[in-house]
């Protein structure tokens, strides 16, 4: 491990990152979650050269709202990694200021959790952001860990446990053990998959155009797993393409469990795919715990008896699936052994 990159966690971490593709959350030891905002940039133009920053994460999209039209919103993280690293570096700093101005901290050690696989350079660019937005020492850990830590597994024990994290862009579906990821089945696609998913349906099934915003709730409303069981509707408002006006159109979830299918089902078989490579003897083990469910896409209705009747295997969800993530890390910063167990080496 290069300790001059990373260094021992002999001494602590002050701060940990959850850098995601919807949100940002940060934690501070013994005082919990203390930021939780849109991974969002608005700036006047795409052009890297001229663009101005006009308002980050909550603020920006505020700003936004009241000047439609006028301006370019920039998600700095995508699938979970960092897609524009001026945007990223800008936020980060704008982030941690903000936290570190009601704390009396300076240049702190930063844990950010990265999804399972990220490369050398896109390691070393999360590394840079963290430096540049004034960290001290950067550890890096994956996010899988920091959700089964979240969600209250043993995670240091032999027995295999299995967690399965569906964010924002990215499911990641580990198998943990001692304190190690001993297989992960990484998706690259998560909760904003299927608000394309939704939106593509209402384009071309309801001839209606509707928002990211609007896909989210209808998301949340009407998606399942099961879209025969428990059938219900609700009104969703969007413009019309042939008239360009707008309009409202019932739908079922039925309708947005069918839409849903296919990519629940990628799940499923990344599932499969995931204890078919497992040692025997921790299925054994995930059979006996079961399978936990954290991120946001856990909260799609059904899911867990959609897998539980593919797997034939138990399935529960996290306790605050959301911020299982965020909860994961903080705990970390309290033990610098685990820290230095987990820390990713480059």
């Amino acid at each position: 491990m290069l300790n001059w990159l990373f260094g021992s966690a002999s001494s602590g971490a002050d701060i940990y990152v959850d850098l995601g593709t919807a949100n940002t959350l940060i934690a501070m030891k013994n005082k919990g979650i203390v930021l939780n905002e849109p991974s969002q940039v608005m700036v006047t133009e795409t052009n890297l050269k001229k663009r101005k920053v006009l308002g980050i994460g909550a603020e920006g999209v505020e700003i936004a709202k009241n000047n439609p039209g006028h301006i370019v919103t920039v998600k700095p993280v995508r699938d979970g990694v960092i897609a524009d690293f001026d945007a990223t570096k800008t936020m980060l700093s704008h982030f941690l200021t903000k936290v570190l101005k009601k704390n009396s901290i300076t240049r702190p050690g930063v844990v950010v959790s990265l999804p399972y696989g990220v490369t050398e350079v896109e390691k070393k660019a999360v590394v840079e952001a963290c430096r540049s937005a004034g960290a001290g020492r950067t550890y890096l850990i994956d996010e899988p860990m920091a959700a089964a830590i979240g969600a209250d597994l043993p995670i240091k024990e032999a027995s295999g446990q299995m967690i399965i994290d569906i964010g924002g862009g990215t499911t990641e579906i580990a198998v943990i053990a001692l304190a190690d990821i001993v297989y992960c089945e990484p998706l690259k696609m998560g909760g904003h998959r299927f608000d394309e998913v939704i939106i593509r349906y209402m384009k071309e099934a309801k001839k209606l155009v509707i928002t990211e915003e609007t896909a989210e709730k209808v998301k949340i409303e009407l998606g399942t797993a099961l879209p025969k069981k428990n059938i219900i509707s609700s009104e969703v408002e969007g413009r019309d393409i042939d008239t360009g006006f707008p309009r409202k159109q019932m739908v079922t979830s039925e309708e947005i469990g069918t839409a849903l299918a296919d990519s629940i089902q990628q799940i499923v078989h990344g599932i499969l795919n995931a204890l078919e490579q497992t040692p025997p003897e921790l299925v054994s083990d995930i059979i006996g715990n079961g399978i936990v469910l954290a991120g946001g896409g856990a909260l799609i209705k059904e899911l867990t008896s959609k897998i539980e009747s593919e797997v034939r295997i138990p399935v529960r969800i996290a306790p605050n699936p959301l911020t299982a993530i965020a909860v994961g890390g903080e705990k970390v910063l309290s033990d610098p052994g685990l820290l230095d167990k987990i820390q990713l080496e480059m």
